[in-house]
């Protein structure tokens, strides 16, 4: 359940929900992916209510198709709790994660911010994370899921410092490490980077800059779901539950 009181964290988070769903919507049409209904809520509650527990009430919201529905439920939900900030970076036309990052980015207040992805759900410690951000000195940090017998994701692999050693394609592997889609940034070194308008962050930022940049993983077992697909989205109606 998403507390209604507490005292306000000063970490912000971006939540990318400007995509698509188009894997999605056989199974859930007409609606953005973070929308989805899970047993009744929207799937951006369970994120909502996980980083609201973790003490992370400051969120940027980068939105893009049918934001206006989105919308609409966030004014609703911080009717009922006023202790959240929510901001909307809101795309006229596609930016890519990494434009979306970007756009978002300008509305942040401090200097590093979490980001993750609307569809995803990674039980991630966030203080463990920040406190190793921090450390690491880190212009982006990566939290990475261990995983078994999966063809879904690459893989990435750490270096004995925890730098990214490389990021491997997508195919059959019997085990290794997935980026959990859940990242603590620099804004500033970001902000700063030579990077377009419109990017994958994935494509052109971490696996073009790894080798250059201060870029880690910080390696968490916790429990991680994708609803991409219409087979994992059905997973999550049996494993997440709320409280009405």
């Amino acid at each position: 359940m998403i507390p209604t009181n507490t005292n306000r964290h000063t970490s912000e988070i971006i939540i990318l929900a400007g995509g698509l769903g188009t894997r999605l919507q056989s199974a859930v049409p007409d609606l953005p992916k973070c929308m989805a209904p899970v047993n009744n809520k929207p799937f951006l509650y369970y994120l909502i209510e996980y980083f609201a527990q973790q003490e992370v009430l400051n969120f940027i919201f980068s939105l893009g198709y049918k934001h206006e529905v989105i919308i609409d439920y966030l004014n609703l939900l911080k009717s009922q709790n006023t202790f959240f900030t929510f901001k909307f970076s809101i795309e006229e036309e596609p930016l890519g994660t990494g434009g979306a990052i970007k756009k978002a980015c300008t509305l942040t207040n401090n200097g590093n911010v979490f980001v993750t992805n609307g569809d995803t759900l990674f039980k991630a410690n966030t203080l463990i994370l920040k406190n190793f951000h921090y450390i690491k000195n880190a212009d982006c940090s990566l939290t990475l899921k261990p995983m078994n017998d999966f063809n879904r994701y690459g893989v990435t692999e750490l270096n004995n410092d925890d730098s990214i050693k490389s990021f491997a394609e997508k195919k059959y592997y019997q085990q290794g490490l997935i980026n959990g889609g859940l990242y603590m940034l620099n804004v500033a070194r970001f902000l700063s980077e030579p990077l377009p308008e419109k990017f994958s962050f994935e494509t052109d930022y971490l696996e073009k800059f790894y080798n250059t940049r201060k870029i880690f993983g910080l390696v968490q077992d916790e429990y991680f779901i994708d609803i991409g697909i219409p087979e994992d989205y059905a997973r999550a109606q049996k494993e997440l539950e709320t409280v009405a």
